[in-house]
Order: structure tokens, then C-alpha cells, then sequence
């Protein structure tokens, strides 16, 4: 069992509806000390791989991903969930829909911040249906960049998400898979990995 396995098992609580609560160490309250090591974790299984920018999408994933880019020396760029008047220029557009909050929006990237000839390393906190995923993939494509991989720090193995975006080509590394939560009695059970 590895850290973030033990910190789920230890501090996280499944709700009905395939819902996994973290909130107490990853998306609500943030443990820096557990960023940190999470941060370098994905160097480490990353650091075969040209990364030269980290993208992630607001605003649960900007946490995470900031430690991954510090983590890699790069720049963090993120998909924001609404074009402000802020934002100049053109815009990269993907509509995603989150399996948590139920509702779908479009997302957006400046193409001041995303170029072609990069390598992207796409971080998120959790993929269940892998639509959030789809749809950073499809930004960092449209720019004429490069997916180099996608980081998960929670995956939910019985959901579909990882099974399409691996079957898409994309290699994921996920530092948590869970296979079976019950909120009756509060069990997960997490996939073997290497």
C-alpha cells in the first residue's frame, strides 16, 4: 500500500453515489506534506518524458498541479471553467462535464499560455468518466501540442475514464486506483499496481 492509499483509508469517507470525500487532505483543506511527496511522485514516474508545461483544470486540480510543475522546473497553465473579460486574445474551448458536481462547462485556455510544439503533462485530483480529461486532451491537440501523459491522484478503477483514456493511446499514471468503495460500510478496496 503506498502513502496516498494509506491517507485515503485513513482520512477519506465514501458517500452513496460513488463519491469518495477528500476533502480533509486534497481538494477542500490541502495537506501541504502530502502535496509535496505527491508532487514528487509524479516526477518521478514523469521524468522520462520531455515535459515542458503542466496543465490542469480550476480549480480542485491547481493545488496538486502546482507542486507537479515546481516539482518538474516548467510553467503550470490551467483551464479555467469560464472566459473572464481578463482573458485577451483567443481562447482554446472544451466542454467538459464533471462527474462530482453534475453539470457541464466550457473550458478555456488563453492561446497566449499554450503553444504548439509543447509537451504536456496533464494533472488532475481525481477521473472517474474521464470527461475532464477528454477535454484538456482535446485543448492541448488544438494547440498543436503534445499530451506527454496524464496524472491522476485518485482513480476511480470501476468507472470507465481511465479504460477510455488509456484505450485513447494515452499513457496514465495514477497514484490511487480504486476498484470498489461501499458507502455502507465505508471499504475500499484499491488495485494492485506496480
Amino acid at each position: 500500500m503506498n502513502f496516498l492509499e494509506e491517507r485515503i483509508l485513513k482520512d477519506g469517507v465514501v458517500k452513496s453515489c460513488n463519491v469518495l470525500k477528500v476533502d480533509s487532505f486534497l481538494n477542500h483543506q490541502v495537506d501541504i506534506a502530502l502535496m509535496e511527496e505527491i508532487g514528487r511522485e509524479f516526477k518521478r514516474r514523469f521524468e522520462d518524458t520531455p515535459v515542458t508545461k503542466v496543465m490542469t483544470i480550476e480549480a480542485s486540480g491547481i493545488g496538486i498541479a502546482v507542486f507537479v510543475a515546481k516539482e518538474l522546473g516548467v510553467p503550470l497553465v490551467f483551464a479555467k471553467k469560464s472566459k473572464s473579460i481578463n482573458i485577451d486574445g483567443d481562447v482554446f474551448v472544451a466542454e467538459v462535464e464533471s462527474f462530482t458536481h453534475r453539470n457541464k462547462n466550457q473550458v478555456v485556455v488563453s492561446k497566449s499560455f499554450l503553444h504548439a510544439g509543447e509537451h504536456v503533462l496533464i494533472i488532475d485530483d481525481f477521473m472517474a468518466n474521464g470527461c475532464a480529461m477528454q477535454g484538456l486532451i482535446s485543448i492541448v491537440e488544438s494547440a498543436g501540442a503534445t499530451v506527454e501523459g496524464c496524472g491522476i491522484v485518485i482513480e476511480k478503477g470501476f468507472q470507465i475514464g481511465g479504460r477510455v483514456i488509456r484505450n485513447m493511446g494515452y499513457r496514465v499514471e495514477s497514484l490511487a486506483i480504486i476498484d470498489a468503495m461501499d458507502a455502507d460500510t465505508g471499504s475500499i478496496t484499491f488495485r494492485k499496481q506496480a
